[in-house]
């Protein structure tokens, strides 16, 4: 899942950094793209400290 949500993090910023180069840092779908790349980012971090404390469990 991690590897998943790392790709998928390098795909949203790639087109949100195009989508500000080519339609302004103000624009709909640049915002978009960056809510949802923060939305994976907390998802990744989420994921990491569930594991990271899995792991100190075991």
């Amino acid at each position: 899942m991690v590897n998943l949500l790392l790709k998928q993090m390098e795909q949203t910023r790639e087109m949100m950094i195009r989508s500000g180069v080519e339609n302004g840092l103000q624009n709909a779908k640049t915002i978009q793209l960056s809510r949802r790349l923060d939305q994976l980012m907390n998802t990744y971090y989420r994921q990491m400290a569930f594991d990271e404390e899995k792991d100190q469990e075991d």
